[in-house]
Order: structure tokens, then sequence, then C-alpha cells
């Protein structure tokens, strides 16, 4: 899974064990008061791999294993996170992230027979430092987003975005050099 190449997820023991105690941490993440943020604090650092800092995540709040999403200092993530992290995830210092985005490191083989059979690759995701998402963004398999760049709303980003842009669209593309 985290050298890019085919694997099982839904077949191999382990994985389904690590995906339920992540799953477990989120659900109980997810039912806390917005006023307990310690407890909040406490269970985010249980579920990722790497807080680099400070660190808020909205509630609600998924991902698939958590050990693989780093984080670095000043990250903010508004309501409705999903990082599906078969693969690292790792966020750099002073992101921002809007509502209802997606960063997606799995995907699923075009071929029907792997595909029948339940195979699925992982790429892994980087976003520099500095960056801004607006709402609604979906970043897929193997994305990396450089520094001092700006998302906007409703991008789906299938391709690397270089640092010091703004870039939006389907498929997202940097318009202005910031």
């Amino acid at each position: 899974m985290l050298r890019g190449e085919l694997y099982d997820a839904n077949g191999d023991p382990t994985l389904i064990e690590d995906r339920r105690k992540c799953k477990e941490l989120c659900h109980d993440y997810n039912q806390l008061r917005p006023s307990q943020t310690e407890e909040r604090n406490l269970i985010l650092r249980q579920i990722l791999g790497e807080v680099k800092g400070n660190l808020l995540i909205e509630q609600p709040f998924h991902c698939d294993y958590g050990y693989n999403i780093r984080v670095g200092n000043n990250f903010y993530s508004n309501h409705n996170l999903v990082i599906l992290d078969c693969a690292p995830v790792t966020f750099g210092d002073n992101v921002f992230i809007a509502p209802n985005c997606g960063f997606y490191t799995a995907g699923h083989p075009l071929d029907v027979v792997e595909r029948r059979e339940g195979l699925e690759y992982a790429f892994p995701i980087t976003i520099g430092n500095d960056v801004w998402i607006g709402a609604q963004v979906c970043v897929l398999p193997g994305v990396t987003i450089g520094d001092n760049v700006v998302i906007g709303a409703g991008s789906v980003v299938t391709h690397d975005i270089p640092s010091n842009t703004v870039a939006f669209g389907n498929p997202c593309r940097p318009h202005k050099n910031l």
C-alpha cells in the first residue's frame, strides 16, 4: 500500500483492524462538544501520525488510518474534512482548509478484473506551507501543492500545483501568480 502497489484493503486483516481503530477514534472525536477543546486535541493527537504544533479540525472529521497524516504548525480545517490516508498525506505550516474538502490518496484500477477483486492503489499527497484551500475542493492521489498557494472553491486537483499561485477549476490549473 505505502509503496504505491496494488493491495487488497478489504481482505487484509491488519488494514481492516487499523481502519476500525481509527474510525472508533474519529467517532469519539466527532461526538465531543465543541467546548471540549482539551479532549478534542488529545484525540486528534491519537489519530494523526504527526502534529508539529497548533491545530484545530472542526467536527465532523473522517480518515481511514490516521497514522499516515502529518500536519505542520498552525493547521486549521473547517467542517467535513475527509482524508483517505492509504498513503502519506502531509500538510505544511499555516494550512487553512474550508468546509467539505477531501484528500484522497486511494484509487481503483481501470482494469475491470483487478477492480472486481477489490484491489486499489494509493499515492501520497503533499501540501506546502501557507496554503489556503477553498470549500469543496477535491485533491486526488499523487498531487503536490506548493507553498503560498490558494486553491479556489469547488476545484478538483488532479495534477501538481506550483508554489505562489492561485489555482482553480476542474481540472484545477494555475490562473494567477502571487
